[in-house]
């Protein structure tokens, strides 16, 4: 239950905060680019599930990064551009792209259009190793994947309720990295249970006290899922996910 993480990459600074935003309400964990080194510098550091990539970024060229981009990296990208003739879109397809949308656009059919490019590249990987299933370990606790069974340090299983185990499982897939309130309820799609956001944001933190009363020491002195001020949650132990 990883929460799609995009990178923008735009160098007008009005278009990229508008879409670093509008994303960001949208459920996404987004990240600004401005040019190839800052793209590679992500793709290093962290993972990133799409890229939306500007043609014209000064003296660099959309076209030109993602045919590099795409002798090392896999990661689907969607064109964002002025460029509305054929025979750029063209250009676009044939050096890698997954998608091409013009400028002037609606924001909900890029949103759109991203889900649906997100939606193929997990497929592809569903089908591909749908026989796959995941353990997870951290701080000596274990989660199996395939059962969703917690398994705490002394060796005794932990029960966790469907709503419990779906949060674990957005923060296991997420370590390390602050969570707003609202990226997390969007990856357990509670935003249309609950409807407005205070309410949204106080489900949200008692869901995750009652999931620290069942996996810290000290629910009171959380070690593992703390309080990131100003933004929500991090889940803050390394993860280790094995492959049975």
């Amino acid at each position: 239950m990883a929460i799609p993480r995009l990178l923008v990459v735009d160098d007008d600074p009005d278009m990229r905060t508008m879409l670093t935003q509008f994303m960001r309400q949208n459920g996404f964990i987004t990240l600004p680019a401005v040019s190839e080194m800052d793209i590679r510098k992500h793709l290093t550091a962290e993972r990133i599930d799409l890229i939306l990539l500007d043609i014209m970024l000064g003296d660099e060229n959309g076209i030109e990064i993602c045919q590099s981009l795409r002798q090392d990296q896999d990661v689907p990208i969607i064109f964002i551009s002025a460029l509305s003739a054929d025979r750029h879109r063209m250009k676009g397809y044939e050096v890698g792209a997954d998608d091409y949308v013009a400028k002037p656009f609606n924001p909900q059919l890029l949103l759109a259009r991203v889900k649906a490019v997100l939606q193929r590249a997990q497929r592809t990987s569903s089908l591909a190793y749908r026989r796959r299933t995941q353990t997870f370990r951290f701080n000596d606790w274990t989660f199996d994947g395939k059962q969703d069974v917690v398994t705490a340090p002394g060796g005794y299983e932990v029960s966790l309720s469907q709503r419990e185990t779906g949060l674990l499982k957005v923060f296991l897939a997420n370590p390390h990295i602050p969570l707003t309130r609202e990226e997390i309820a969007s990856a357990l799609d509670v935003t249309g249970e609950v409807g407005k956001a205070e309410a949204t944001g106080r489900a949200i933190d008692v869901l995750v006290g009652r999931l620290r009363t069942k996996i810290e020491a000290d629910p009171k002195a959380p070690e593992m899922i703390r309080t990131e001020r100003g933004t929500g949650y991090v889940f803050f132990a390394d993860v280790i996910v094995q492959d049975i």
